[in-house]
């Protein structure tokens, strides 16, 4: 049986969880779970991983990236995993290479989707910003070890494992060179990887581009942006969906003056529902969508706020 371990990041718990679905498509069924948590929240994943390896320590300092590695690279000399998944966030794209190098095994980052070579595992990412997919083919017995983006791996399994939770207390503890002057909670703000709605611009509404707002507020979501607006500094890199930006699947996605390319579609992974307002009926976007507006995106958009609020 294959053992695979998990980060499990604070605040990104329910993506932690979708890697399993990674798991499954590395392995199959024929692995065995393991979730390694410091701070995050574990009971909102119990009853999803074989086992919870919790490591409970006040003195340990869970952003030094240094003091991590060293314990993680701990429990992976007892258990011997044979791959290791860690989400591709700010914080999970400096702890995967250190921890790589810790333990002296590759790493593939911003992994978007698994693949099978000749009985070798593919892993798949973006590269020359986003413009090719790479293949990257395991050909050693290693661990094999990964950063994944947020939102491309969907776990749908219901809660039905019986979950072991094992409290850790690690051999020994690195030191830390960080020295912690103060600490303030940032708020965390709504991820669009989390909206069910989204009403994402391009640009065809770039000079417009804050209408948006309106539209999504009244709709219930986020809105979101293609590359170019993001490009042209119209909206934060935050909001971007693309194979560049994030992988997002609401259950509604209004596009409003895009285009639709190859960079930007990847970035649209099962999408219940979509609507598509451009002046280019013929745009690769409306080939996608459920519904298609022949239009000017800002006139649609003005008009559709009008009528909402009328009927309220």
């Amino acid at each position: 049986m294959k053992k695979c371990l998990i980060f499990l990041e604070k605040n990104y718990e329910k993506f932690c969880v979708d890697l399993l679905k990674t798991m499954e498509e590395i392995f199959g069924k024929n692995c065995t779970s393991y979730a390694l948590s410091f701070d995050s929240d574990t009971e909102a994943v119990n009853g999803r991983f074989d086992k919870i390896i919790k490591v409970s320590d006040e003195n340990i300092p869970v952003y030094d990236v240094s003091v991590l590695t060293g314990i993680l690279s701990e429990i992976h000399r007892k258990y011997q995993f044979d791959c290791i998944l860690v989400l591709a966030t700010y914080f999970g794209r400096m702890l995967a290479p250190a921890f790589a190098a810790n333990v002296g095994t590759g790493l593939v980052a911003d992994v978007t989707k698994i693949g099978h070579y000749k009985d070798k595992i593919e892993m798949i990412r973006p590269a020359f910003s986003g413009k090719l997919l790479a293949g990257i083919i395991n050909t050693t017995e290693e661990t094999v070890m990964m950063s994944v983006r947020p939102g491309v791996f969907l776990y749908e399994e219901d809660r039905n494992k019986d979950t072991e939770i094992e409290n850790y207390i690690p051999e020994a503890i690195r030191p830390s060179k960080i020295e912690r002057i103060s600490r303030k909670e940032k708020p965390r703000s709504k991820d669009i990887r989390e909206s069910e709605v989204l009403v994402s611009g391009g640009g065809g509404i770039l000079e417009d581009f804050d209408i948006i707002d309106g539209l999504a507020d009244r709709l219930g979501g986020m809105k979101a942006a293609s590359r170019r607006v993001v490009d042209s500094g119209k909206a934060d890199r935050s909001i971007q969906v693309g194979q560049s930006g994030k992988i997002v699947h609401p259950k509604l996605y209004v596009a409003l003056g895009i285009c639709g390319m190859l960079q930007h579609v990847a970035g649209l992974n099962r999408v219940k529902h979509m609507i598509a307002v451009n002046t280019n009926k013929e745009a690769p976007i409306c080939s996608l969508a459920d519904i298609v507006v022949e239009g000017d995106a800002s006139t649609f958009v003005k008009n559709i706020i009008e009528r909402i609020d009328r009927e309220k």
